[in-house]
């Protein structure tokens, strides 16, 4: 296992960090199955366990408190806040109030005094930025988290809140976790380099893709994925948009055997080669995808290998830019850009 510095906290984190969004409902996986994971991670060397407040309704914090108990001090945890928990309107985003209540219900839930990393899931547009890292910056003076970060910003929106951090005399964001994976490369032409100038670490998520890289979606074979049953409109080949995943899909699998390689391997080694990136955060259902994810570990791709792989994706690309959670709300709220 391979560790770096997570942005410039001096925290170092294992090149592969441990996602837990498929911890219980979501994932089908028990608390026998995720301690397993967890055993497992750890042992291959994994220090950073990823969740979020919202993952199956706080079920995966619960899983992942129960996991770790005992080692706790061995871990850097991490957890994320701001989407809507239950209905209640204020049960969700970056409000001082409901910011301070969620970290508590994630403290519980996970059974610790303190997290490492707490994550805005989401940016939030009614909330001013001022008003969160307020209430992050309180929350970090009174040693509930350690360090806080967002989560699928856009890149002006993390400019924006690294001006309101110093404008306001606050506590910055210091991590960011965007998706990115080999056909999902849009952060490269502006969310990276952002990251870059301000010292970030950077976590990124699905760097499978939900799955079209883990070698089990190929053309001309039929698939089984949980996933599909969740959002079976990200893998209905009637769509231009899996098509062209697929298409890229098997000339990518040409080039990992070229070079020796499985998919996984090609596709978890490509992330963890941008400069910018500190881990990429695997999301295992069960041991067997976590040892074929852990093999790629200490894969490094040579110059040819990454070249090819421009050649097929080009970079800044993201063949699937629906899928990527960061439209700014204008685009989607006619209301919002008329008058």
């Amino acid at each position: 296992m391979q560790y770096r510095t997570l942005g410039r906290t001096g925290v170092q984190v294992s090149t592969l960090a441990l996602g837990a969004m498929n911890f219980g409902a979501i994932g089908r996986t028990t608390q026998d199955e995720a301690t397993a994971i967890v055993d497992a991670a750890l042992e291959a060397g994994v220090n950073l366990i990823d969740t979020a407040d919202m993952y199956g309704n706080g079920e995966s914090e619960q899983m992942v408190g129960k996991a770790i108990a005992g080692r706790r001090d061995d871990i850097v945890l991490a957890t994320k806040a701001t989407m809507p928990m239950g209905t209640e309107r204020n049960h969700r985003g970056g409000s001082r109030r409901w910011v301070t209540t969620a970290l508590d219900d994630s403290l519980r839930r996970l059974g610790v005094d303190h997290v490492d990393l707490y994550q805005m899931h989401r940016w939030d547009p009614a909330t001013a930025d001022d008003e969160t890292l307020s209430a992050l910056t309180d929350l970090q003076r009174a040693g509930k988290i350690r360090y806080f970060g967002s989560s699928t910003f856009p890149a002006h929106r993390i400019v924006q809140a690294q001006w309101a951090a110093r404008e306001h005399h606050l506590s910055r964001y210091v991590t960011e976790q965007p998706s990115y994976s080999m056909l999902q490369r849009g952060i490269e032409a502006h969310v990276l380099p952002v990251i870059q100038e301000y010292g970030m670490g950077v976590l990124a998520w699905s760097p499978l893709a939900s799955g079209w890289l883990s070698g089990a979606i190929r053309a001309g074979q039929e698939f089984t994925s949980h996933r599909a049953g969740i959002l079976p409109q990200r893998f209905d080949l009637t769509d231009p948009a899996n098509r062209a995943r697929l298409d890229a899909v098997e000339q990518l699998v040409k080039v990992a055997g070229e070079a020796g390689l499985t998919l996984i391997q090609l596709a978890l080694g490509f992330v963890t080669a941008h400069p910018g990136v500190t881990a990429a955060l695997i999301g295992p259902r069960t041991l067997g995808h976590l040892r074929s994810q852990l093999d790629a570990a200490d894969t490094v791709l040579s110059a040819d290998v990454l070249d090819a792989v421009d050649a097929i994706v080009p970079p800044g690309t993201d063949l699937a830019p629906g899928e990527k959670f960061d439209t700014p709300p204008s685009l989607l709220d006619a209301a919002l850009r008329r008058r």
